[in-house]
């Protein structure tokens, strides 16, 4: 109906319509996925250990993304002189996989069914937990995509570890999903940045991590680095799947999850090094995990959460136009 779609030329302001990832078109047949990019909400946190309330990240991150839904001729950047997310990326929004509350196997197997569809469509998947436990079918996804086309390399924004191999039974848990991708014969490695604190891991699963090809740093070791050093430590040229657990920042910036640490990175840490693993490597897939709405009043949570991922998709598909440095 005319006046009705996407590209009609009507205002489209934040707080009108439905908030879909920045206000990108609905897509709910994921047999007809024909995009660069496809979002997928994973709002599951049944097993949380300590604060639940990330089931609602996905809702919460949308809704945040309209903050940075004003047109879509592309955003510009004057300190990089460039334009991104111009008209030439398409990216749609395929709604939420279907969780069954209580029910881990099932409701991971919804997640899996979902990345497996972007992949087969040829999108890029950018998954919006949810508890870190999303991340075990979203890697599990690959299998296909990675005989075909080669391992992919883990690069891991986080203040846990999440290498436990099994606790009181659990072993698809949020404190499990580096452990079950390492195990992956096609997953090559994890590079790990933001680690510290009191972790959820024991020092038997820290001292596994490295046996099995985790490389891990704490934030503190990522400051004296600096980005250069942090990059020439992942490896270049590999495809690369991002995961990015909302707690490896600083709580003073994002609040609402449910395992804050204090002494986490600030914005502009994770922005640069994902600016240069962008132009340093083939991203092909990304996860965003652990936005807990309700422990954060202000907002400011899946406000980072939305602009995170939108400058990364914008830096992925600029270094894909301008090729990789």
């Amino acid at each position: 109906m005319a006046g009705h779609g996407y590209e009609t030329g009507r205002l489209n302001l934040p707080f009108v319509g439905i908030a879909t990832f920045g206000k990108r078109p609905l897509v709910t047949d994921w047999d007809a996925i024909e995009a660069d990019v496809a979002v997928m909400g994973a709002p599951f946190d049944f097993g949380t250990q300590f604060r639940a309330g990330a089931r609602f990240g996905p809702r919460a991150v949308r809704e945040a993304s309209t903050l940075f839904s004003f047109g879509h001729a592309g955003a510009y950047d004057h300190e990089d002189d460039a334009t991104y997310l111009g008209p030439e990326v398409s990216i749609v929004d395929i709604g939420d996989a279907d969780i069954v509350h209580t029910d881990t196997a099932r409701s991971h197997a919804n997640i899996e069914t979902g990345v497996r569809a972007m992949l087969a469509r040829g999108a890029l998947p950018v998954v919006i937990g949810g508890d870190h436990s999303v991340n075990i079918p979203c890697i599990r996804a690959f299998a296909e995509d990675c005989a075909e086309k080669g391992p992919l390399h883990i690069l891991q924004i986080d203040a846990h570890l999440d290498f436990v191999d099994e606790r009181h039974g659990v072993t698809e848990g949020h404190g499990n999903p580096m452990r079950r991708a390492a195990e992956r014969d096609y997953v090559s490695g994890i590079t790990a940045l933001g680690i510290r604190n009191v972790s959820s891991t024991a020092k038997d699963g820290y001292e596994a991590a490295r046996k099995m090809g985790d490389d891990f740093l704490s934030v503190r070791q990522v400051r004296k680095l600096g980005t250069q050093g942090v990059l020439d430590r992942i490896p270049e040229g590999a495809r690369l799947y991002v995961t990015i657990d909302i707690d490896g920042f600083d709580p003073s910036i994002a609040p609402g999850t449910g395992t804050p640490s204090h002494g986490g990175f600030l914005y502009y840490e994770v922005l640069e090094i994902l600016q240069g693993v962008a132009r340093r490597n083939e991203i092909v897939g990304i996860d965003l995990v652990e936005v807990a709405p309700d422990y954060d009043p202000t907002g400011a949570t899946p406000i980072l959460a939305a602009q995170i991922l939108l400058n990364f998709l914008g830096f992925i598909f600029h270094a894909r136009e301008n090729g990789r440095v």
